[in-house]
C-alpha cells in the first residue's frame, strides 16, 4: 500500500472535524422533544452500523482511503447493500447526535463530514477500481452510503 498525500489529507481533515465536533457552542436550533428523541434513535442506529461494519471489515480496516495490500473486496453483510457503511454510520451518528443535542454547530460539522466523505469515497473508489477489476460491477449494483441510492 503506497499512501499518497491525499490519503493523509483526507484522514487529517476527518480527525480535525471529529475534534471540532467535540467542542460545544451554544447554537440551539429550538427543536421539539420528538425530533431530539428521533435524533437519539438515529445516533444509536449509526453507532450500531459503525460497530457492525468495523467487525465485518476486520483485518481490512485502515483509516486511509487507499486499500491495504492484503485487502479483500467485501461484498457481503452490510457491504452487500452499501459500499461505505462506516461512513454511513458516522454520518448517521453525528447528524443524529446533532439533533439530539439540539446543536446547529454540530449539525454544520456533520454536513462538512458528508462533503468530506463524498470526496474521500470517490478517491477511495478510484483506488479500489485499480486493485479490484470487478469493483465497477459491485459499484454499479450497490449504493454508496445508503442502499439503492
Amino acid at each position: 500500500m503506497t499512501l499518497k498525500r491525499k490519503d493523509y489529507l483526507f484522514v487529517s481533515i476527518q480527525f480535525f472535524l471529529f475534534l471540532c465536533f467535540i467542542l460545544d457552542f451554544d447554537c440551539s436550533m429550538n427543536l421539539s422533544l420528538e425530533i431530539q428523541k428521533a435524533g437519539l434513535f438515529i445516533t444509536v442506529l449509526g453507532g450500531m452500523i459503525i460497530i457492525l461494519a468495523l467487525l465485518q471489515l476486520n483485518k481490512n480496516l485502515s483509516p486511509f482511503p487507499t486499500p491495504k495490500d492484503t485487502t479483500t473486496l467485501l461484498k457481503n453483510g452490510l457491504y452487500k447493500y452499501m459500499r461505505h457503511p462506516i461512513y454511513t454510520g458516522i454520518i448517521l451518528f453525528f447528524t443524529g447526535y446533532s439533533f439530539y443535542k439540539n446543536s446547529f454547530y454540530k449539525l454544520e460539522i456533520s454536513l462538512l463530514l458528508v462533503v468530506l466523505f463524498y470526496f474521500k469515497s470517490n478517491y477511495e473508489e478510484r483506488r479500489l477500481e485499480q486493485k479490484f477489476p470487478d469493483y465497477k460491477f459491485y459499484k454499479a449494483k450497490t449504493g454508496k452510503f445508503f442502499p439503492w441510492i
